[in-house]
């Protein structure tokens, strides 16, 4: 055994155990007792271990006593004498170390087939710590005087290189730049491929780099990379490493032309443009990508094109593997044009026969029918069937049947001897060999005088019904568990609903506190839970993202000016989800000082509270200054799902002071008579507005930030008139929707209307109540309060009641936190009957002429317009969307700015926010 031992060989490191161990490792040891000890002639030890002469034993045992064993040495003279591992660590494992003989005390432990036995379970131990290159034991003997034997047994060690550096390299020695570093890691990382500083040299990891790295360049079309690595040592300790990996380009692949061959029912052109990123790059190549020749998408290209072909009726329509047709390279080699020939077999058109079920127990066939719009006759389309298939999904899902899976089978009219089972509405990717006709019998081709159909049987397998067991959140490092539990519509006990999961995902990124779940597997885990039954475990991973913004510097605005601000803003205060504001705000065109609190569940219940401090002061250039102090009061009950009722009081005081000239002049009071009353001109410059303010809200919009899907409609109205001077009522109506087109391009709406009146007790609303537009919150290529009923004379916007205004925004995603946005705004602003009046002074001796119509309703002429381009990027340090907009203003006739000059064609603006 000794000598089988002696020839393992694998891996190792070299260092020696002191031999103050045997003192220790010995009294654990059996032992034998010499009669009489006997001490060694040191002149006869001529041994040495690992390199170190061995001293004689301080005793013997007796002359004729079996071999014992004598020194147990750790041995790394492989690689200097040295290990990058702690002796410590390599003794742990090792059994031997406790039987090692301690001559001094008289204690002797016998080599016997016990002592090979530990010596092989350390072997195997030592291995499988994957720390070592290469492992051997050597057992030699010494011979004493009477014939006693001593063994002495070291262990060689030669450990595995560790990595020091890892760089990635171009043929000219170069970083590479087709691909980033930062890249790099993360691929790596979402395949659990670890190749990290101090780790050992794995060549099967080396292999799997290698291979990213080749799936990675050609993702950017370098098909034909090369990819190799080079290991050189690193000074500063043994068996340390630079592990350097070369990336060879070789030309780029560049599609000059796509040819579809075979197609006879669908163009060319129709079938190009559902390639995603294998095709020519087009004017618009920058955003529908295309030009490169990717052939890791090349798959998922091909099954969009038979999925098109499956919508139109060609439920047996294939595409193969593309020929590549080489066409000329450049001149530098760097760039190698191809035409593309993509092979398609379309085979026949079909019309829906039969849809039938089988397999449900939970839903009856008649219930699932209506969920499925397809109709005998109708031509075959796959959509359809995968609509009615998520519809239900959906109604399983929801009582816990999370495996409830559709499985089609298809039976063709046209060849009822040979029934075909196809999977084409299913399998996302389509690449199978074209499929070769069956002949057809008489009867089927008499029957093919008409299009054939297709019968569909959906064989649902339910699977069992599913509970919760546990719910666990990771990642919320700031937001505390009970705000996250909250939101959420599962239950620890009850049935996994994943209509309830969708939900508070949806809920949870309407918070704002962390980065988007997806709802994936990336941030939603469901796992079976392990020892019991019909039971899951679901994990939510987040990712926070920074709610709290503390601003303290200047900075300019079309609405605030030139500005200097000192702030503190969350909406997540201490992890609890609460909002706060504390604001001091001072410019040019105006002063901020603001506290605000809002607690989402007062009282552990699902009731909004919160109040309002402030004291204001706005002004608008050339018209007046506008201050104001007051204070509002909030509380939201549910009124169902993603709907809310509020109830806001307010009670504020407001002075307009710094009237311009141009509103004093007799002239133009004398015009407009209600205007003296509405700057407040001989009323003390103050008027109080306490008002009740109820509202609804129904919002589904998925993010706060930047929105992707769902809707929000808001009404309220406020009712002034509870105390203070000043009453009226301003009714609100707000839709607002965002549609996901793909997963880059969202469109967006917005359609507002405003109304405001007096009534009992008031006769003019003051001039900051009054309805205008203008400005990058409404129509965004117009200086703010420009838009609305003018005077006939000068031009000066007085201010309407009643309002209307949409917006369209077509929002494309750049990078995770860039959005360009293609815009169109149209608002306008009309007059009430408290605008027109007799007037004791009439330019031409008439009735009074104003640009507004008495009591006129909205007209499609009066529209003031707005189109152009956003860049909105949001600023993670100050929390909010930061926007620079050009913009365009076709209908602008009679519009002044706010320096009383025509409105300019063409505005370049920056701001902050978004429109809506």
């Amino acid at each position: 055994m000794v000598k089988w031992l002696s020839r393992l060989l694998v891996m190792s490191v070299c260092a020696g155990v002191a031999p103050a161990v045997w003192a220790q490792a010995a009294q654990q040891a059996p032992a034998q007792t010499p009669q009489p000890q006997t001490p060694a002639d040191p002149s006869e030890i001529d041994k040495t271990a690992c390199g170190t002469p061995v001293g004689a034993p301080a005793a013997l045992p007796p002359a004729g006593s079996p071999p014992f064993i004598w020194i147990f040495e750790l041995c790394f003279a492989r690689q200097g004498g040295s290990s990058t591992v702690e002796n410590e660590t390599y003794l742990y494992w090792l059994k031997l170390k406790d039987q090692v003989s301690q001559p001094s005390k008289g204690l002797f432990v016998p080599y016997d087939e016990k002592a090979e036995q530990m010596m092989a379970a350390d072997f195997k131990a030592l291995w499988a710590t994957n720390f070592l290159d290469d492992l051997s034991i050597e057992v030699t003997d010494h011979a004493f005087p009477g014939g006693v034997v001593g063994k002495m047994v070291v262990y060689h060690l030669e450990e595995r290189e560790r990595i020091k550096i890892v760089d990635y390299r171009n043929t000219k020695g170069d970083s590479v730049s087709i691909i980033k570093r930062s890249d790099i890691d993360t691929k790596l990382r979402e395949k659990s491929i670890e190749i990290r500083l101090d780790s050992f040299l794995d060549e099967g990891t080396i292999r799997k780099v290698k291979t990213v790295l080749k799936e990675m360049m050609a993702e950017k079309g370098f098909t034909n990379a090369e990819i190799s690595n080079k290991v050189t040592p690193v000074a500063g300790g043994p068996k340390l490493v630079n592990v350097t990996f070369t990336v060879g380009e070789g030309p780029k692949i560049k599609i000059r032309s796509l040819e579809f061959v075979g197609n006879q029912a669908i163009g060319d052109g129709k079938l190009q443009r559902k390639m995603k990123e294998n095709k020519p790059k087009g004017l618009l190549g920058f955003i529908t990508g295309g030009g490169t020749y990717k052939e890791a998408e090349y798959e998922e290209d091909a099954a969009k094109v038979v999925e098109y072909y499956q919508n139109k009726g060609y439920p047996q329509a294939r595409v193969g593997n593309p020929e590549i047709k080489v066409l000329e390279d450049t001149k530098d080699g760097k760039t190698r044009w191809v035409q593309l020939r993509i092979p398609i077999t379309e085979g026949h058109r079909y019309k829906f026969g039969q849809l039938s079920f089988e397999g449900n127990k939970l839903v009856r066939s008649d219930g699932l029918r209506l969920l499925y719009k397809v109709e005998p006759g109708d031509w075959y389309n796959r959509k359809k069937l995968t609509d009615g298939n998520k519809k239900a999904q959906e109604i399983y899902g929801s009582r816990g049947y999370m495996e409830f899976t559709p499985f089609p089978t298809f039976k063709f009219s046209d060849d009822p001897n040979n029934p075909e089972s196809l999977l084409a509405s299913m399998v996302p990717a389509a690449l199978a060999a074209p499929a070769t006709d069956t002949p057809r019998s008489p009867a089927a081709a008499e029957a093919g005088k008409k299009p054939p159909t297709v019968d569909v049987m959906l064989q649902m397998t339910e699977g069992p019904q599913y509970f919760v067991n546990r719910i666990t959140f990771t990642g919320n490092t700031t937001t505390r568990d009970n705000v996250i539990r909250r939101e959420v519509r599962l239950y620890e006990g009850g049935v996994f609903d994943t209509e309830s999961l969708k939900y508070s995902v949806r809920r949870l990124n309407q918070l704002g506190y962390f980065k988007e779940l997806k709802g994936n597997d990336t941030d939603m885990h469901v796992e079976k839970t392990p020892n019991k039954e019909n039971n899951v475990d679901v994990t939510l991973k987040f990712e926070e993202q920074n709610r709290n913004q503390l601003t303290f510097g200047a900075g300019v605005s079309q609405y605030e000016g030139l500005f200097g601000q000192l702030a503190f803003q969350t909406s997540n205060f201490l992890g609890r989800g609460e909002s706060l504001t504390v604001s001091m705000q001072a410019g040019d065109r105006a002063q901020n000082y603001q506290l605000a609190f809002t607690e989402p569940f007062l009282f552990d219940r699902n009731i909004t509270g919160g109040f309002d401090v402030f004291k204001r002061e706005l002004r608008y250039i050339g018209q007046f200054t506008q201050k104001s102090i007051g204070a509002v009061a909030t509380i939201g009950l549910p009124i169902a799902d993603f709907t809310r009722f509020y109830a806001n009081y307010s009670y504020e005081r407001t002075r307009v002071t710094e009237i311009a000239d141009v509103y004093q002049d007799p002239l133009l009071l004398a015009r407009n008579p209600f205007l003296r009353d509405s700057l407040l001109i001989g009323a003390g410059g103050e008027r109080i507005i306490s008002k009740v303010v109820p509202s609804i809200v129904h919002n589904t919009v998925d993010n706060p930030i930047f929105p992707t899907s769902g809707k929000r409609y808001s009404f309220s109205i406020d009712l002034a008139g509870l105390g203070g001077n000043t009453n009226f009522y301003k009714p609100l109506l707000e839709g607002v929707w965002y549609w996901r087109q793909t997963g880059r391009f969202t469109l967006g709406g917005r359609a507002h209307y405003e109304y405001i009146h007096t009534f009992t007790g008031s006769k003019e609303l003051p001039i900051f109540e009054k309805l205008y537009q203008g400005g990058e919150y409404s129509v965004r290529g117009f200086d703010i309060r420009t838009i609305g009923p003018q005077d006939p004379v000068n031009g000066l916007v007085l201010g309407g009641n009643k309002s209307l205004l949409f917006n369209v925004e077509q929002m494309f995603s750049i990078a995770p936190q860039v959005r360009l946005i293609f815009f169109y705004d149209a608002g306008q602003v009309q007059a009430g009957p408290e605008l027109v009046g007799p007037s004791a002074f009439v330019p031409d001796g008439g009735s009074l002429a104003t640009t507004v119509k008495k009591g006129v309703n909205f007209r499609l002429a009066d529209f003031k317009t707005s189109t152009g381009a956003e860049i909105r990027f949001f600023m993670p340090v100050l929390n909010v969307p930061f926007r620079l907009i050009f913009a365009y203003n076709p209908q602008r006739k009679g519009v002044l700015d706010n320096e009383l000059q025509p409105q300019k064609a063409f505005q370049f603006r920056f701001a902050v926010g978004s429109t809506f």
